[in-house]
């Protein structure tokens, strides 16, 4: 009697265990949902801060050390992203001013692949594209530029931020 004692505790361990791996699981799973559309959010906010010149909103995206990385150029720092917008904006108000006003500016990313390294770090890598919308009847849609993304986001104070974007990754 007492073996079957130890066999049926044994066993309800085991069931527990079992339950609490799968709830465990389910709340993985559903973390990593909640986390996948935080990032896709996040993105969204970055490519619209970018496409309108906003340059603050532009550095909120980043880590206050964040790094923004285009071939062996890097532009590190909320401060510094901040300028990079800014000054890219008047620019283009000093274009249009001269009357070489552009078209609209759209960046997009395609074929994504999120990685979660942990559950505070994930690796995002993209194809992506700038294009200049149409001006008028005679200006069509063009690409203006192509490649590939690899971005590193962390979770600080329970928000996804970028720590380092690159455009031009070497591998």
């Amino acid at each position: 009697m007492r073996h079957i004692r130890i066999v049926a505790v044994a066993a309800v361990i085991g069931a527990i265990a079992l339950a609490s791996t799968h709830l465990g699981a389910q709340d993985n799973a559903a973390r990593e949902a909640r986390d996948r559309a935080e990032i896709e959010a996040l993105m969204w906010r970055y490519v619209r801060a970018l496409d309108t010149s906003n340059a603050e909103a532009y550095a909120a995206a980043y880590t206050p050390d964040g790094q923004f990385r285009a071939g062996t150029t890097a532009t590190k720092g909320k401060d510094a992203l901040t300028k990079m917008i800014a000054d890219q904006k008047a620019r283009q108000a000093a274009a249009e001013a001269k009357g070489d006003a552009r078209p609209p500016m759209y960046h997009m990313t395609m074929n994504e692949h999120l990685t979660f390294v942990d559950k505070d770090h994930a690796r995002l890598e993209a194809y992506w594209q700038t294009v200049f919308g149409a001006a008028g009847q005679t200006v069509p849609v063009r690409v203006a530029a192509a490649g590939r993304s690899i971005d590193q986001l962390v979770r600080v104070n329970g928000q996804w931020l970028i720590q380092s974007r690159d455009v031009a990754p070497r591998d």
